[in-house]
């Protein structure tokens, strides 16, 4: 078989000179007639190779000539598509054919270019009589050589001279008659003009560029359709034998447009090709770049397929997919233009000549330059003092380069640097793109006028967008002036003052609507703190916190006072800047060290805010073994005897001076100072003075117990689970196999809460509260409360059912069993999809069931009434276990840990 050259140049955008495809880049497919490669990164070269040792390269001109074609989408990938009859093809008595082809990538100085090599193996029976391709480049016949006479194998290419040698029938090709011109060439005139011609052992094909000065227009009913018509004599001694070969394919103009549909028309009696009105249409499909589609697949990308008396029509939305679209730009306009590549198979038969002839056509439509002018979409909120611009829409291959504004250009990264936050953002289907930019207020790129009269102030953004269309580098650019107008806002004032136990700070927010955050200490003012500290008048509000909250901070510890502060911010809710800034440090007198009679002392360590590091656990006495009696992350309490813990004593006269010092052990401080260089020494004297000659007298009296002593609560460990019952009678639970577990409306959820550790009879287990939220966090919005106090939620028209608790085989202690019953429901967030996770949260309270101390532990509350509820929502139950640990009263609340649903 003849060899022919096939080279594409291709400008490769981005792609690194020693990058190697994969095997995953090339993939080939035999499609009836057609060779279809498909390749992902971009190539430099494409050869022909030939029997593993021949490769040659292959110039545009020779891939028309020799039943090649390709095409390019904006995001850098590549088909080929390839005639079975292609110059390059090993073929094997008209049934299988083999293409190997070779791909090189760009390299370097230094290196050779890097290649990748696919070949493919391609069946077709049985042909037809008579076979047509149109291609994007070239239409070709294949025509069933009459009384199967072995034809003469042409053999021909520009670069290399073979010689044609005759097959034993000793047939040979002699001349080649064009109609309607009668123009008649020999071979390799034929050659020469940009035509192929050859022959197999059953075929002759004949082929040709859409263009060819033999090609002519032919109307076939109502469709311009480009015609080649040749007769080709092969002469034996004094035997002539011509065989006929006609194309016929069509032209763009047969394509009509409205901006959302393409109508493509056919002609269903296509006349060059018929020798008579008699045939059958055996077969019409439809395909998208030489593939066929079934009816689903149709269906889906909505194509449709009409055959009518004259015509086959194919109609393809506008955007559908298979196709894509591609920018362009004239006179600074944005254009798109959309491309896609739908094909036609036809099979008929004529009923005279009882010749099938099968007619393919790969027809390549771009749609003209439809406007689609970039819109500024300007999402600023002025309070938030940013402005939010969104640029769009673009096709994939538009990238932002550089945004100019009237005092400078800044390119992406500068702006990014800068902290305009500049974002390429996707559509869903990953086909379209917008640019999205915050530019703050504060920035002097933007223009700001304050009108006094009028109490606002007016903030101006000029900018100029420049973009670029790959892989042409086509610029463009766009402008926009946006305005942002914001009302002028009298700062609120902030003033404070101390009594001997709290601070007040106090807010004028001065007529207008509060329009700030409140953050006390490191906390924000939420709902729950403000009904616990906050009092509201008509444009104030009052803070009224101890000097010991959390939220304050030590700044000094003396003998008889602690120097405590509490700061106070106002934030801009919307970016966080500070509005206003008040900080308030009283003296508070308080007795940090207490002398008793006994000979015991007791001293108050607090955390100051000088030694951040500081853990108050760690500090001991004079003597490292005497550690505090109590201690949290603020506040360590000593209690000691005044001959113990390296307490020293002096005698002043007739007063006997007891004194001790707190600090940290010296490894610790050494390990402190070393890690915090910054922080001073933790050092607290603490001293007694006792009169060393005085006489008390001590009255007491006596009187008959009431009761009888019963022991003090110490500290030990309980356990509490909250598990989910399959149905009322409690007596199975889900496991954790089991989840996820669904629940719809109406249904309902049996809950069992148990302390499993305890065998005390006189511990009672009362459920405190009980609500469910959206997420796992138990302090979230929103949130439903379910149980209130013990009792059920007095605003839920349909409450929760509490079931008693009896002995059985399995409950030997039913005081600490509590069972309650909850029906489905969902959140108002969460009423469209009905479909995401609600968690129930529970606290509980253990007491004392022989000396109730009123609050939770008078008792479970009792359903009012039996009135039910329904909600609807899908719930996936989990159950969860914790220890808690109880220190140093009877009577405390454990958080149980949440029931996922």
């Amino acid at each position: 078989m003849p060899y022919r050259l096939f080279c594409l140049l291709m400008a490769a955008v981005g792609i690194q000179a020693q990058q190697t495809p994969s095997i995953n880049d090339l993939n080939a497919e035999c499609l009836g007639n057609v060779i279809r490669l498909s390749v992902t990164p971009l190539f430099e070269d494409v050869d022909a190779v030939f029997n593993d040792t021949q490769i040659i390269n292959l110039t545009p001109g020779l891939a028309t000539q020799c039943g090649f074609s390709f095409k390019f989408d904006p995001m850098g990938n590549a088909m080929f598509f390839a005639s079975l009859q292609n110059c390059f093809s090993q073929n094997m008595d008209d049934k299988m054919f083999s293409l190997v082809m070779q791909f090189r990538l760009p390299g370097n100085h230094m290196t050779e270019d890097p290649v990748y090599r696919v070949g493919k193996t391609c069946s077709y029976t049985p042909w037809t009589s008579r076979e047509i391709l149109c291609d994007r480049n070239y239409m070709e016949a294949s025509e069933m050589a009459l009384n199967n006479v072995r034809l003469l194998t042409i053999l021909f290419n520009s670069c290399f001279h073979f010689l044609r040698q005759a097959v034993a029938s000793g047939y040979k090709m002699t001349a080649v008659v064009f109609s309607p011109s009668k123009n008649v060439m020999n071979v390799d005139e034929v050659q020469r003009k940009g035509y192929a011609i050859a022959n197999t052992p059953t075929r002759l094909v004949l082929r040709s560029p859409h263009n060819a000065e033999e090609t002519y227009l032919q109307n076939v009913a109502g469709v311009p359709m480009r015609v080649l018509s040749t007769s080709t004599f092969f002469e034996q001694k004094w035997l002539v034998t011509r065989v006929d070969a006609t194309a016929v394919c069509p032209t763009p103009e047969a394509v009509a447009f409205t901006p959302e549909v393409i109508t493509w028309y056919m002609p269903k009696h296509i006349d060059p090709l018929f020798s008579s009105d008699a045939f059958t249409m055996l077969e019409v499909y439809m395909g998208i770049d030489a593939k066929r589609l079934d009816t689903e697949e149709m269906a889906a990308r909505n194509y449709s397929v009409l055959v009518t008396e004259a015509h086959i029509i194919v109609e393809i939305p506008v955007g559908a997919v298979g196709g894509y679209f591609k920018s362009h730009i004239q006179d600074d306009q944005y254009f798109v233009t959309y491309t896609i590549e739908p094909m036609l198979e036809l099979l008929w038969i004529e009923e005279v000549a009882h010749e099938n002839t099968s007619y393919k056509v790969l027809f390549p439509i771009t749609t003209p330059p439809m406007a689609r002018p970039p819109q500024v979409r300007n999402y600023t909120v002025p309070e938030q003092a940013v402005f939010v611009l969104e640029l769009g829409t673009f096709n994939l291959d538009v990238e932002l380069l550089n945004i100019t504004f009237p005092t400078m250009v800044l390119t992406v990264a500068e702006c990014n640097a800068r902290g305009f936050n500049v974002q390429e953002q996707r559509s869903p289907d990953n086909t379209l793109k917008t640019f999205r930019m915050e530019v703050p207020f504060s920035d002097p790129v933007v223009f700001k006028e304050r009108r006094a009269e009028q109490g606002v102030t007016t903030f101006t953004l000029q900018l100029i967008y420049g973009l670029v269309i790959f892989p042409e580098y086509a610029p463009f650019s766009h402008s926009a002036v946006v305005d942002a107008v914001l009302l002028d806002i009298v700062p609120p004032s902030v003033t404070g003052n101390c009594d001997q136990e709290n601070f007040h700070i106090t807010v004028d927010y001065r007529n207008q609507e509060p329009f700030f955050v409140v953050l006390v200490g490191k906390r924000l003012l939420n709902h729950e703190f403000a009904q616990q500290y906050l009092t509201e008048g008509d444009t104030d509000f009052t803070i009224t916190l101890p000097f010991s909250s959390p939220d304050a901070v030590f700044e000094s510890v003396h003998s008889s006072s602690v120097r405590s502060r509490l700061d106070v911010a106002l934030l801009n809710p919307y970016n966080n800047m500070t509005i206003k800034y008040f900080s308030l440090a009283c003296s508070f007198l308080k007795t940090l060290t207490e002398c008793f009679s006994n000979g015991t002392m007791t001293a108050l360590a607090v955390k100051v805010e000088s030694a951040p590091g500081l853990n108050p656990g760690q500090l001991t006495l004079s003597d490292p073994a005497c550690g505090p009696t109590y201690s949290d992350d603020r506040f360590a309490y000593f209690h000691f005897t005044v001959n113990s813990c390296g307490t020293t004593r002096k005698f002043i006269n007739n007063v006997m001076l007891y004194e001790n010092e707190i600090s940290l052990p010296d490894e610790l401080e050494v390990k402190l100072n070393a890690t915090t260089s910054s922080e001073e020494e933790y050092q607290l004297k603490v001293s007694c003075y006792y009169v060393a000659n005085i006489t008390r007298t001590l009255a007491f009296l006596t009187r008959p117990r009431d009761n009888e002593p019963f022991a003090e609560t110490g500290t030990g460990r309980l356990m509490v689970r909250m598990r989910l019952a399959q149905d009322a009678s409690f007596n199975t639970f889900h496991q954790e196999e089991d989840y996820p577990v669904v629940r719809y409306l109406r249904q309902p959820l049996h809950f069992e809460v148990e302390l499993t550790t305890s065998s005390d009879p006189k511990v009672a287990l009362v459920l405190d509260h009980c609500w469910a939220t959206l997420n796992e966090d138990r302090d979230s919005r929103p949130r439903w409360n379910l149980i209130i106090n013990g009792c059920e939620n007095p605003e839920d028209p349909y409450r929760v059912v509490f079931h008693p608790v009896e002995v059985d085989a399995r409950v030997h202690f039913p005081s600490h069993v509590k069972r309650f019953e909850v029906y489905m429901f969902s959140f108002a967030e969460d009423a469209v999809e009905q479909s995401g996770q609600v968690f129930v949260h529970c606290d509980v309270v253990i007491c004392d069931a022989s000396s109730p101390t009123g609050g939770p532990c008078s008792g479970q509350c009792v359903n009012q009434d039996n009135l039910k509820r329904g909600r609807s929502c899908f719930m996936l139950f989990r159950p969860w276990q914790t220890i808690t640990e109880l220190i140093g009263s009877s009577v405390d609340k454990l958080n149980v840990p949440s029931c996922l649903f």
